[in-house]
C-alpha cells in the first residue's frame, strides 16, 4: 500500500487481472478524449455564439455532459480499485451524471442555458446572482461551468421535501453525500455567504470545473501509481497533467456577483 498524502487516497498498487487493466485503460482513454473535445468546444464557444447562441450553448452542454458520462464509464469498470463514494468530488460527479443521464426532472441546466433559453435574461432582468468557484492552484485560470446549487441540494437533502430526491440512493447515502459536499466541498460556506448577502437560493450557482479537476487528479493519480500504461495521446497528455499537483483548496472560494441588466 502507498499513501498519496496530498490528496488523502490510500491505494493498492497491484492489479490481479490483466484483462481488467485493459478495460480500465479503455475507459480512461474515453474520458481523456471527452476532456479534449470539451476543451475544443470551449475554445470555439465565443466565436460560435456570435453566429448562433443556441448551438454554441448546446454544444458546450453536451460536451460537458459527455465528460460526466465518460467518468461514469470509468467508475463502472474500476469501482473495485478506487473508493469513489469515499470522496466528495467523485461522489458528486456520479450524482450529476445519474441525474442528467436519467433526466426524470427539470434540474441541472447550465447557467448559459438558463439565461439564454426561454427568455431567461428578460425574466431575470435586474436580478443579482452569486457565482461560487473553488480556487485551483492559488488562482490559476480555470474554466467555468455552473449549475444551480438548489438543483444539487434538491437531489440529496431530504429536509427540503423536494419531489426530485435521488430515489436510487437510500436516505443514509443521501445524508452521507450531503454531509460530504457541505464539509469537504464547503457548500455550507456558499450558503452562508449567500444568506449573509440575502441572495435567494435559486440565484446561487456553483462552478463544477474545480470539482471535476480535483476528482480527475485523485483518480488519475490512483491508476498511474498502480502502473497503468497510458499509451494513447489523449490519455497520456491528460493523465500527466492531472497527476501533477492540482491543488484545489475547497475552503478558498471565489465569490462573484453577476447582476443582469
Amino acid at each position: 500500500m502507498i499513501l498519496l498524502a496530498k490528496i488523502g487516497v490510500s491505494i493498492d498498487v497491484s492489479f490481479q487481472n490483466g484483462v481488467r487493466v485493459e478495460i480500465i485503460k479503455l475507459a480512461i482513454d474515453k474520458l481523456a478524449n471527452s476532456m479534449r473535445m470539451y476543451s475544443e468546444v470551449c475554445a470555439g464557444f465565443d466565436k460560435l455564439k456570435l453566429i448562433d447562441k443556441e448551438e454554441a450553448i448546446d454544444n458546450l452542454d453536451r460536451a460537458f455532459e459527455a465528460k460526466l458520462e465518460a467518468f461514469h464509464s470509468l467508475y463502472d469498470v474500476s469501482k473495485s480499485e478506487f473508493e469513489y463514494f469515499n470522496n466528495a468530488d467523485t461522489s458528486l460527479l456520479i450524482l450529476l451524471r445519474n441525474a442528467i443521464h436519467h433526466r426524470d426532472h427539470t434540474l441541472f441546466h447550465s447557467w448559459n442555458y438558463e439565461m439564454f433559453h426561454n427568455n431567461g435574461l428578460e425574466r431575470n432582468s435586474g436580478a443579482a446572482f452569486l457565482m461560487a468557484s473553488h480556487i485551483v492552484n492559488d488562482g490559476a485560470y480555470t474554466s467555468r461551468y455552473f449549475y444551480k446549487l438548489d438543483d444539487i441540494l434538491d437531489r440529496i437533502d431530504d429536509s427540503r421535501k423536494s419531489p426530485y430526491l435521488e430515489n436510487k440512493m437510500g436516505v443514509k447515502n443521501r445524508k452521507k453525500l450531503l454531509q460530504q459536499v457541505n464539509e469537504k466541498l464547503y457548500f455550507h460556506s456558499v450558503t452562508s455567504q449567500a444568506t449573509s448577502e440575502r441572495y435567494p437560493s435559486k440565484q446561487i450557482y456553483i462552478n463544477i470545473v474545480p470539482i471535476f479537476i480535483s476528482a480527475m487528479s485523485k483518480v488519475f493519480c490512483c491508476f498511474k501509481d498502480k502502473g497503468v500504461d497510458f499509451s494513447r495521446f489523449d490519455s497520456d497528455v491528460y493523465v500527466k497533467h492531472f497527476s501533477k499537483v492540482m491543488d484545489v483548496d475547497f475552503k478558498d472560494i471565489d465569490f462573484k456577483q453577476v447582476r443582469l441588466p
